[in-house]
């Protein structure tokens, strides 16, 4: 994983001009939702329940790749993995990490509205 961008710039400035004056609002709406859905693989984690893991991990897997978070999109594909292994233990470091992820990726993001 290592050379891998937080932010592919390319996929960013495509969605921008496709989206147009919707941009601000994707990205406002993949950032809220995202958060929902670390809270919810925090939640899958603590209960045990490795299908709603690896469904969650699968959804912010989609939404980061579509959003040009090429990064966050690997953690999330190991996590999907991980949460279907019978032992959790490997989903627990990468919920870290996806956190850690997510926080910089969302810096980022954001400061594409204060445009």
């Amino acid at each position: 994983m290592t050379g891998r961008q937080h932010l592919d710039e390319e996929a960013l400035a495509e969605l921008q001009d496709v989206m147009e004056d919707e941009f601000d609002v994707l990205i406002h709406t993949y950032i809220v939702d995202s958060r929902d859905r670390i809270a919810s693989l925090k939640a899958a984690l603590a209960a045990v329940e490795a299908d709603t893991f690896a469904r969650t991990a699968h959804s912010l897997k989609g939404s980061s790749i579509n959003i040009g978070a090429p990064r966050l999109g690997e953690l999330c594909l190991e996590a999907e993995e991980a949460g279907k292994a019978p032992d959790l233990g490997e989903a627990s470091r990468l919920v870290g990490a996806i956190e850690h992820e997510f926080a910089t990726v969302s810096g980022l993001l954001e400061r594409l509205l204060v445009r």
